[in-house]
């Protein structure tokens, strides 16, 4: 049986207005090219979605990962709402468009990127989480709780084909490494390395070797990691990370998937990518981000794959469940904008040297005297 590769691909073309949402005509020009690509036979199927000012594709089709005309599909999306954008004048016309030609992958050009492969099941629940005025680490907690806290996750007790536990690759995105550690064995381990978030980020999760129902090759989650100031040297938009995980029969219950997001944890972003603030679980309808450019955002679009068909997708956060979160992050939020300027709402200095702090700095440098 052929492997099906879902790919959701992102990238801010423009706000409307400033940072807050994607204009209705970005939508449409992307689904115009899409019903194009679709009707070609490239790809299987796909749903547009605005996060914040955030485009997002996701798309089905049988080219596996890193495939240079899905990714270059998407350029072509990313770069005609991009001239969509600059002739309605919208906020940062092509800001996550980094580099001017492509190169066979949207990787290293801005956009962010999460793809997963594999076999499809007799069942196969797949949510796609997208976040906006964030970065990748935001999402270690929550993939961590999924896949490794029996206190999120019943089935790590209750359910036999879990008790293996499942295998996490991590990366080092300022060192550019990656190590892949087994759970629930190096448990302690991978929590020194993940909760520096900023640093340390899961990309992938896997079975273990001997799951019951799942190969070990085939990867059951998948979080875009891309840095943006890796590419530009600076501040130019939080990372606004995008990921996918599968769900039931020897994984997580979609109840277990979601349920760490009922935490509006802490993370870095928000405003000018500068600032802690909690992740809120919002529907559709409400991930446009006004508060101080925020607070940072979460959606999850729950579908079913069925022969490369994107069936869905259901607003799994559009529910009176989460309403508790989202008051909470509203406290929290509270609490944070009280801080102003100073840190812990205002990022660490060492984070802060990829905004516009540098320069306000370099204003400065001639002033600093020696204190005796």
């Amino acid at each position: 049986m052929r492997k099906v590769t879902i790919s959701l691909l992102k990238a801010d073309v423009g706000g409307f207005p400033g940072h807050a949402t994607v204009h209705p005509g970005i939508c449409k020009k992307a689904e115009e090219i899409l019903t194009d690509a679709a009707e070609s036979d490239i790809i299987t199927d796909f749903h547009v979605m605005g996060v914040g000012d955030d485009l997002e594709l996701i798309m089905g089709h049988y080219k596996g990962e890193n495939d240079e005309e899905i990714h270059g599909l998407a350029w072509r999306v990313f770069t005609e709402c991009t001239n969509v954008a600059k002739i309605l004048k919208l906020y940062g016309a092509g800001q996550d468009l980094l580099k001017d030609a492509f190169a066979g992958t949207v990787r290293g050009l801005g956009p962010g990127a999460s793809e997963i492969v594999f076999t499809e099941r007799t069942g196969e629940p797949l949510v796609a989480f997208m976040m906006d005025k964030t970065e990748p680490g935001a999402f270690n907690m929550p993939i961590y709780k999924m896949f490794a806290d029996p206190f999120n996750t019943a089935g790590l007790i209750i359910d036999p084909s879990m008790h293996l536990g499942f295998r996490f690759e991590v990366w080092d995105i300022k060192e550019h490494k990656r190590v892949f550690m087994e759970c629930p064995e190096e448990m302690y381990d991978m929590l020194a390395l993940i909760g520096s978030k900023s640093r340390y980020v899961i990309k992938r999760v896997y079975p273990r070797e001997g799951h019951p129902k799942l190969p070990a090759d085939e990867p059951v989650a998948s979080i875009s990691t891309e840095k943006l100031f890796e590419v530009a040297g600076e501040y130019v938009g939080k990372d606004d990370p995008v990921g996918l995980v599968r769900a039931q029969s020897g994984l997580p219950a979609l109840g277990e998937v979601l349920e760490p997001w009922t935490l509006p944890h802490i993370v870095s972003g928000w405003m000018r990518g500068s600032h802690n603030g909690p992740i809120m679980p919002v529907s559709f309808a409400n991930a446009k981000c006004t508060r101080f450019d925020g607070p940072p955002r979460v959606v999850a679009a729950g579908f079913q794959i069925a022969n490369g068909k994107l069936h869905g997708p259901v607003d799994l956060f559009d529910d009176p469940a989460y309403d508790a979160a989202r008051d909470e992050a509203n406290v929290i939020a509270n609490y944070m904008r009280r801080h102003g300027p100073f840190e812990p709402h205002r990022l660490p200095s060492e984070e802060m040297e990829y905004t516009t702090l540098p320069k306000v700095l370099k204003k400065l440098e001639g002033r600093f005297e020696l204190i005796q």
